[in-house]
């Protein structure tokens, strides 16, 4: 089962969000300080309190890392002046704020299930945040197995990171951490699925070989000899990474992959190549989040998507208040707004005025 909701309220960026989840391609798109990034961390969390020995507080924390590891830090900060109590607003929500301070509430949904998560402004460890499970024997379930890709390329950075990390109070969030580890599980047992095989094979062309791992190092290896991953182009890297989670069994059905910015320092002309993957992954029973500012990343998966495809856009803007809000289009053209496309052609009216 797919996450299938999230409802985030005064948490981070959002005062009050609540948003239907698609079991296919989840498109995230928005300026810069919509929540993004955010929201998929915070699903990713949820997915990695499915382990039986992760805490959905202390997984939100350490994803987020907020100075000096406070969780009252991701409480949305609010105006020190008085405010007019909106119309229909809960008596319980202004008695919280008056008693105690602001507080937040994360809760992510599976269906019927729910992982819920409340904590106010001043608390400060993980372990005194309230924690509610609804059907918490099925939300442990190890079939819920979250991928996150962040921004930062890590397996040029793999040597020695990870027992630094279990070791030492280093400033990285944990995403950095975990992505290392699920890059670093070996193969399976047995023949990989058709469709895998037809996955690597794509990718492997776009890379020119395979990746080896040795002392827990990276290389590509192809007809001309292998190449160490801090020699490689960051954009091969990536791709190379993708190749190993589907090689390794990590990206498969009930699977969670979060990607952000997956178009970071990749050539646009491998981005078709890469949503094809992606729309596959799909098609085989994995979801899948995308943060992304780019165009050719919007138009690639609106031009490869079948009829059959789950892909939702989800377009994060202020609204007239100054808070974010967020509107989902099951189709590009139905995007609003969609700062991207008005870059793009605000682009191409300046260079048509500029030829007459």
């Amino acid at each position: 089962m797919t996450l299938t909701k999230v409802k985030l309220r005064r948490f981070t960026a959002f005062s009050n969000l609540e948003l239907d989840l698609c079991p296919g391609i989840n498109v995230l798109v928005g300026t810069n300080g919509t929540g993004k990034t955010h929201l998929m961390k915070v699903l990713y969390a949820a997915c990695d309190s499915a382990k039986a020995d992760v805490h959905f507080a202390e997984k939100l924390m350490r994803v987020l890392l907020p100075s000096g590891r406070f969780l009252g830090r991701l409480v949305k900060r609010q105006s020190r002046s008085t405010k007019r109590v909106k119309e229909g607003q809960e008596a319980r929500d202004l008695i919280e704020r008056l008693a105690s301070g602001p507080v937040s509430l994360v809760e992510v949904y599976r269906g019927d299930q729910q992982l819920g998560v409340s904590f106010s402004n001043r608390i400060k460890s993980p372990n005194s945040a309230y924690v509610s499970v609804n059907g918490a024997d099925s939300w442990k379930d190890s079939s819920l197995k979250g991928i996150y890709i962040p921004v930062k390329e890590m397996l040029s950075n793999a040597p020695g990171f990870r027992s630094l990390y279990a070791e030492r109070e280093i400033h990285f969030e944990e995403i950095y951490a975990d992505i290392l580890d699920r890059a670093y599980i070996p193969l399976p047992r047995g023949k990989s699925a058709a469709l895998n095989r037809r996955l690597l094979t794509s990718l492997q062309k776009e890379i020119d070989g395979k990746v080896t791992i040795k002392n827990e190092e990276f290389f590509l290896k192809n007809k001309r000899g292998t190449l160490e991953f801090t020699l490689l182009a960051e954009g091969m890297r990536k791709l190379g990474l993708l190749w190993l989670l589907i090689q390794n069994g990590t990206l498969q059905s009930g699977s969670v992959l979060f990607w952000d910015e997956p178009e970071a320092n990749l050539n646009p002309k491998l981005l078709g190549t890469l949503i094809e993957v992606l729309l596959q992954l799909q098609r085989a029973g994995v979801q899948v989040f995308l943060a992304t500012h780019d165009y050719v990343i919007l138009k690639e998966i609106d031009l490869r998507t079948r009829d059959e495809d789950a892909v939702v856009f989800h377009s994060f803007y202020f609204d007239e208040t100054g808070e974010i809000a967020c509107h989902p289009a099951s189709n590009y053209l139905d995007i609003h707004p969609n700062a991207i496309a008005d870059t793009f052609t605000d682009l191409y009216d300046q260079e048509i005025e500029r030829n007459l």
